[in-house]
């Protein structure tokens, strides 16, 4: 939660509006097209009513606000500690060759600090220099929209040579791998980086279209929320990279809806489970079944 209080999101969001105000009063509407631009839907529920309400002290009723000076954020030796950790991630390494240098600080926590019990052993060896070079060449063919060639090994352990057209990479934090999305000419596919043993664009004549790419089966779960313990935000930053709506209901209610992938149906499943009672899942059906079939399963097994 560090740079979700001090530069997250919500803190660009509210300066940009507090900056707006030294200049003109805001109104509502100017507010909540700052905050749609700056944060996130969602986010209009938490910020608007407390500058509104003047519960942050932060604006006045007319629109202006007391603040004289446009607000800076600089990083705090928090946020340093915090940088220089994640820079130790091997991940990171896949996006830029140096560590991140900042001399004199120690890194708030090390690998050596967690133990983590539900994910896979055997992810992707972000250490492997061919892993890297891989890595970048396939996100430079994402971004420049070029063909590849790849040689990689099936689970099989057979050697498949194919051309793809790159779309867009995923990672799975359960599998601790990450997945190449592309089109070929005769095929579309998902590919994880770790089976491809080499890489390189693709330099002759393309003549064939690659074949356009079929979407993955788009779902929906709807489910109320009692916020209680920090319940919305923990939901809100736990599903994070999902496309959702939020909707204030009575009281401490919400009625949240999120959008996935259709197989990545088991892994939301999971992620609700551990909410426990504070979601009550209310549609579609199918999905309320999954979850009934989850809690008798947990409870067969005495957990």
């Amino acid at each position: 939660m560090i740079f979700s209080e001090l530069y997250s999101a919500y803190y660009n969001a509210v300066a940009e509006i507090l900056k707006t105000a030294i200049h003109h009063p805001i109104q509502k509407e100017e507010l909540r097209t700052i905050v749609e631009k700056h944060a996130f839907g969602e986010s209009v529920l938490s910020i608007e009513p407390a500058l509104l309400e003047e519960r942050w002290q932060l604006l006045k009723t007319d629109g202006t606000t007391p603040v004289r000076n446009e607000p800076s954020m600089p990083l705090t030796m928090m946020q340093k500690r915090w940088l220089k950790a994640i820079s130790l991630d091997p991940r990171i390494r896949l996006f830029q060759d140096e560590l991140l240098e900042l001399p004199g600080v120690e890194p708030l926590f090390t690998s050596k600090d967690f133990v983590v019990f539900d994910r896979y052993s055997d992810g992707d060896d972000y250490e492997d220099e061919a892993y890297r070079a891989n890595f970048r060449l396939i996100m430079d063919a994402i971004r420049n929209h070029y063909p590849i060639e790849i040689e990689m090994e099936s689970r099989k352990g057979k050697r498949i040579h194919m051309v793809l057209l790159p779309e867009y990479l995923e990672y799975s934090e359960k599998d601790d791998k990450f997945r190449l999305i592309g089109s070929g000419k005769r095929y579309n596919d998902t590919i994880n980086l770790g089976r491809i043993k080499s890489c390189k664009r693709y330099l002759k004549p393309c003549n064939a279209e690659f074949k356009k790419r079929r979407r993955t089966e788009q779902r929906s779960v709807i489910f109320e929320l009692t916020d209680q313990r920090g319940a919305l935000e923990r939901v809100l930053l736990h599903f994070a990279h999902f496309d959702k709506q939020a909707e204030k209901m009575e009281g401490d209610r919400y009625k949240i809806t999120i959008n996935y992938d259709k197989e990545d149906e088991t892994e939301i499943v999971i992620r609700l489970l551990s909410f426990g009672p504070m979601i009550r899942v209310e549609a579609p059906r199918h999905f309320v079944h999954l979850i009934k079939e989850r809690l008798i399963s947990q409870k067969s097994c005495g957990l």
